[in-house]
């Protein structure tokens, strides 16, 4: 994507010199005006308009970019960040982005077109999306995904609280451990696998690759990663899955497997979901707090509408351990 910066360095001139003669907001003198529109006219460069106008004012609307259809935990995420912007007299207007970096592209942009006055964003892996915002100055804070220092962003604490879930498996007599991780590229994938491979080595455990399957972030490739796991000549006593899909693909594959969980197979896993208490077992599983990221993004948006040039933040919250009984342990830690 082209940039007022890429202007100025094909032109010969300063970047705020592009700016003036964009704007009309100094005299610049022909020749220079020339070189600009020269610039502009060889590059493709199409001016920032729509950033220059909600510089000056408000549409009250704040745009929502989060692939949350087919994910419990996103979705919550999105009514927790609704309800926020609502109480401060905000509307959201909210677009799926499917996890794919050409579609959050196109929908950053259409929501940047409807001049919402700014964004939250789950950026996907490989995204386009941020480039974009940056170019355009806008508004924006990168939620779940702690992607880029450049933006505010708020998410959860994911390495120690999966360390400890873990390490609460090898406290319980675990030696050969499972982990099912998300898609690649994720910082939650990173940060989670870094947490279970801490577990390990604190417990003097050796790090054994075929223990680590991926399951793609959803149901059917869990499932299918789990019957990787259990095809193994050293099959594990205890399994760990990424996300609440991944978990829900680990309890098919055990059932379709006839494996009682937990008499035969310990299942914990990240994210907590309303019907966890009521499967047989009851799942343990980490809980993400989303009331407390939905209100924490639109804040943090908030504050960056306000002050534009202020200091980015990044912010972690803590998740809490919901102990039931699918880890073996009677709902007690």
């Amino acid at each position: 994507m082209v940039t007022m910066d890429d202007v100025a360095s094909r032109a010969g001139v300063s970047t705020s010199t592009v700016s003036h003669v964009l704007n009309g907001t100094r005299k610049v003198s022909p020749a220079t005006v020339h070189a600009v529109q020269q610039a502009i006219q060889a590059l493709g460069y199409i001016p920032n308009t729509l950033a220059r106008s909600l510089a000056r004012s408000s549409t009250s609307t704040i745009g929502v970019a989060i692939s949350a259809l087919s994910n419990h935990y996103f979705s919550e995420t999105v009514h927790a960040i609704e309800t926020e912007c609502a109480r401060h007299g905000y509307m959201m207007l909210f677009v799926d982005t499917h996890d794919d970096p050409e579609h959050e592209l196109r929908v950053v942009t259409a929501l940047h077109h409807r001049r919402v006055d700014g964004i939250v964003l789950a950026p996907s892996n490989g995204s386009k999306a941020l480039e974009y915002l940056r170019a355009n100055e806008i508004p924006a804070v990168l939620v779940d995904r702690m992607m880029s220092e450049q933006f505010d962003q708020v998410g959860v604490e994911n390495t120690q609280s999966t360390q400890a879930l873990v390490t609460h498996l090898i406290k319980h007599g675990h030696r050969r451990i499972g982990f099912i991780a998300g898609r690649e590229g994720f910082s939650t994938t990173d940060e989670r696998v870094a947490g279970y491979r801490a577990a390990l080595q604190g417990a003097g455990l050796a790090f054994d690759p075929h223990l680590l399957v991926n399951g793609g972030s959803n149901t059917e490739p869990a499932r299918q990663a789990t019957v990787q796991l259990l095809g193994l000549a050293e099959p594990p006593t205890a399994i760990m899955a990424g996300n609440n899909l991944m978990t829900l693909g680990a309890m098919q594959a055990l059932r379709d497997a006839q494996i009682d969980v937990p008499a035969q197979m310990a299942l914990v896993g990240f994210d907590d979901f309303d019907w966890a208490d009521f499967f047989v077992p009851r799942l343990t599983l980490i809980a993400q707090p989303v009331q407390a990221l939905g209100t924490q993004a639109v804040n943090l948006l908030l504050q960056r509408m306000a002050s534009p040039d202020a200091p980015t933040h990044s912010v972690r919250l803590a998740p809490t351990l919901q102990w039931r009984n699918s880890c073996g342990c009677n709902g007690l830690e």
